[in-house]
């Protein structure tokens, strides 16, 4: 018979350091000859990125040791941070971005007593030289890649250029000898995609305040025998369709994911003459995404086979991996569990490698043969680290919201095979909001998740209006709406599970990080809903951060979320937490990287200045060298021990196995 014990009370095998040491996934996937390389994340070596890379024998072993850190801050969120290239009798050459310095450096891992090489210089001025999404051209000489460079010491003070780096290290200590391929007229671009000839080359350009689920254009320019490009132009896209991705057909077509339909949808636009004919959709009327929010550049929702059949990322909340033939416009999905396919594909002759998780596996690297039709696991396989008993079980669920708008929602109820809960309690519940806000809570294995439920603690994870992943017209619900819809969805999904007898509504509780983190904030200042929150790297301050405390990416973001400052100041100031703390009743968490340059430490202290001496508990915990988004084990654990310390306090729950949260008042 399974032991009885009150909801939040149950033992779990699952603590916070496993769950620490299963954050992040396999990402950036690439193939250098007949090997598949991605960089993955180690926790445990101060949350650094390496480069793993799968052999064609099937050994998986790490390519870069510690402390090398393969990450871009381009954009602050990065891109694709590496590219590599075979090469006969010698092995592969490697060029990737090293955190730490922003350098892009030339790597030979299989010559013997071979470093890692610096490409390029290190420039003093602001946050310096960045570079991402390198393409390497050893028939040039040359690696071709976006550069971001800092002209002052402010966050806005950039310029961003397509550029051409020489691969012998002659620009290591002189910026001279690199080569600019386009000027500066754009604030915001991708790396460049080379035709099957080599005499185009293909990439995306956008502008503020646009943020590139916008809208975006594609850029074509001619490339001349000096490897200058000329005729420069724009060929499809506008202010107002967001195209997230551009390549190449064998027979030179261009190919690209426009949203001009209100679902983004893979196009292709025929050559003619010396330019292209009217792009025609591939697969059109299925309301269903075949691309994404463009957070890093290099994402990659489509890639094309030899025979120019293509392998897409679609779905309408969840993703499947499928094969599209662009002629008939036939679909076929790929077998297999997975519910989650990330926007980063490699093809290797007739194979298809992607990033696929599920409810009940985490992120894997799993390749599709075209040939045969059969998926498997071919790298980072998921092993079970505890009884799969224990994790949770999702509810994909549609909730109604005001104006009887959907919201879409994963709901964890709690699962334990030890414990059951007496009589007629009700569990508490978490509502998780995701950050971005242009993105979306995937459905996943995440033992985060786990962490509570397995605890007896829900979890509830809304993709409120403004999520990605259901057409552009529910993205566009949070269109000067931020702090609106977003609190609204978030309340309505955690009062609809009070309602029908599903959570406790005493017990309520929301959390979030980043946009998030906002939402969190702005629920506990314009709602009664819930009982404590937790705030982790959260923006507080509109005003603020519209006019200097952000990184230059973001910084015009607001003009959409809530409307341009000059004409609607008023409305920065209203809907700002900052200036509402006197509203707060509820019990309170903040989390926060001090070296967080997107939403800065400065917001939470200016925050807690106004909370002291009003006499609601609270707590705020900083950690020293995370940044926006934790990556290092330790941080998690104390963040994730921190967030169930404030729970088991507020909630009443007897719990021993986490420290005791202090709050102040």
């Amino acid at each position: 018979m399974v032991p009885t014990g009150p909801y939040g009370t149950w033992p779990s095998p699952i603590g916070a350091e496993l769950a620490a040491a299963h954050d992040g996934r396999p990402d950036h996937l690439g193939t250098v000859g007949e090997e598949v390389w991605w960089t993955a994340p180690r926790p445990e070596e101060g949350g650094r990125r390496t480069l793993v890379r799968l052999r064609a024998d099937g050994r998986e072993e790490t390519a870069l040791p510690a402390p090398w850190n393969v990450r871009s801050r381009v954009h602050e969120y990065g891109g694709l941070p590496w590219a590599g290239v075979p090469r006969a009798g010698s092995g592969p050459l490697v060029v990737f971005v090293h955190f730490p310095d922003q350098r892009l450096y030339a790597y030979e891992p299989d010559t013997p007593g071979a470093e890692p090489r610096p490409l390029t210089p290190v420039s003093a001025t602001g946050g310096g030289l960045r570079w991402m999404e390198p393409l390497v051209l050893p028939e040039r000489g040359e690696v071709w890649c976006v550069l971001e460079e800092f002209t002052g010491e402010g966050p806005t003070d950039v310029r961003r250029v397509l550029a051409a780096v020489p691969l012998d290290g002659s620009a290591a200590a002189d910026r001279a000898a690199i080569r600019e391929l386009t000027d500066d007229r754009h604030r915001f671009l991708t790396g460049p995609r080379l035709s099957p000839d080599g005499r185009r080359a293909a990439w995306l350009a956008w502008d503020h305040p646009r943020m590139p689920w916008d809208g975006t254009e594609v850029m074509v320019g001619d490339l001349g025998p000096d490897g200058t490009l000329t005729a420069v132009r724009a060929v499809a896209g506008s202010a107002t369709e967001s195209v997230c991705q551009v390549d190449w057909a064998p027979d030179g077509s261009l190919l690209y994911v426009s949203d001009a339909g209100g679902w983004w949808e893979v196009r292709r636009a025929r050559p003619a003459g010396d330019g292209f004919a009217p792009a025609e959709a591939l697969c059109p009327g299925r309301q269903e995404e075949f691309g994404g929010p463009l957070w890093q550049p290099g994402s990659r929702w489509f890639a094309v086979l030899p025979g120019g059949l293509l392998a897409v990322v679609h779905g309408r909340g969840a993703t499947a991996l499928g094969i599209l033939d662009p002629e008939s416009g036939e679909l076929v999905d790929a077998p297999g569990p997975w519910t989650e396919w990330a926007a980063t594909l490699a093809v290797c002759g007739d194979r298809v490698f992607g990033v696929a998780a599920s409810p009940r596996s985490a992120p894997e690297v799993v390749e599709l043969d075209t040939r045969t039709g059969r998926a498997r696991v071919a790298g980072s396989p998921h092993a079970d680290p505890v009884d799969p008993a224990y994790y949770p079980e999702p509810q994909i669920r549609t909730f109604t919201g005001p104006g009887g708008r959907e919201i879409h929602a994963h709901v964890y109820p709690p699962h334990s095979p030890d414990r059951v809960a007496p009589g007629e309690e009700l569990p508490p519940y978490v509502v998780w909001a995701h950050g971005g806000p242009t993105g979306r809570a995937p459905l996943v294995l995440d033992l985060a998740i786990a962490y509570f439920t397995s605890r007896g603690i829900g979890v509830a994870e809304v993709n409120y209006g403004g999520s990605t992943g259901y057409g552009r017209a529910y993205r566009e619900r949070l269109r000067e709406q931020w702090g609106v819809v977003d609190v609204e969805d978030c309340a309505a999904v955690a009062r609809a599970l009070a309602d029908e007898g599903t959570a406790d509504p005493a017990r309520l509780a929301i959390r979030g990080g980043s946009a998030g983190g906002w939402t969190t904030a702005a629920s506990l200042t314009g709602t009664d809903v819930y009982a404590c929150g937790v705030i982790v790297y959260p923006i507080l301050d509109l005003y603020a951060w519209a006019t200097g405390e952000t990184h230059d990416f973001e910084s015009r973001y607001l003009e959409t979320l809530v409307g341009p400052l000059a004409e609607v100041p008023g409305r920065y100031r209203e809907r700002s937490p900052a200036n509402h703390v006197d509203r707060i009743t509820a019990p309170f968490l903040i989390l926060q990287g001090l070296d967080d340059v997107i939403c800065p430490p400065e917001q939470c202290e200016r925050f807690l200045a106004e909370t002291a001496g009003r006499g609601v508990p609270h707590a705020y915990l900083a950690f020293e060298g995370e940044g926006h988004g934790f990556r290092r084990a330790e941080t998690m654990v104390a963040a994730l021990e921190a967030e169930l310390g404030l729970y088991s306090r507020v909630f009443g729950l007897a719990r021993e196995d986490v420290p005791e949260l202090e709050l102040r008042t």
